[in-house]
């Protein structure tokens, strides 16, 4: 179990810090090749871009060092709220690959919190 959370940790850590990257630093082009972030103001998305990257960190480094490590499950639990607004936001634009995407993200940050908190507490 440990192997698997160490798994999930790590993919959705990766995936936010590359969006969360696109989002803060790199907008003009992520609108380039995205339609969504077209309709939505820099206003919103890049501080969404800089907490994307802060989960990210928040998913490894407290249980890599061990120091306040329920800051790993506090961060899952954030990116499954944000996952929740991320569904209802495309689902509104009628956007169903973002949909299942978030879907995923939002299961395997589920996985993690309770991983982290319930089976294999750090």
């Amino acid at each position: 179990m440990e192997a698997a959370l160490w798994v999930a940790q790590a993919l959705v850590a990766l995936a936010f810090a590359f969006h969360g990257y696109q989002l803060a630093f790199a907008l003009e082009k992520m609108r380039g090749r995205v339609v969504w972030p077209r309709d939505v103001s820099d206003r919103l998305l890049r501080p969404i871009g800089v907490l994307e990257i802060l989960g990210a960190i928040g998913l490894i480094l407290p249980t890599l060092t061990r120091v306040l490590p329920w800051l790993t499950v506090l961060a899952a639990a954030c990116i499954v709220v944000l996952m929740v607004f991320a569904i209802v936001f495309h689902v509104r634009r009628r956007e169903a690959p973002n949909i299942v995407l978030n879907a995923v993200f939002l299961t395997l940050a589920t996985f993690i919190a309770y991983g982290r908190w319930v089976i294999v507490p750090v």
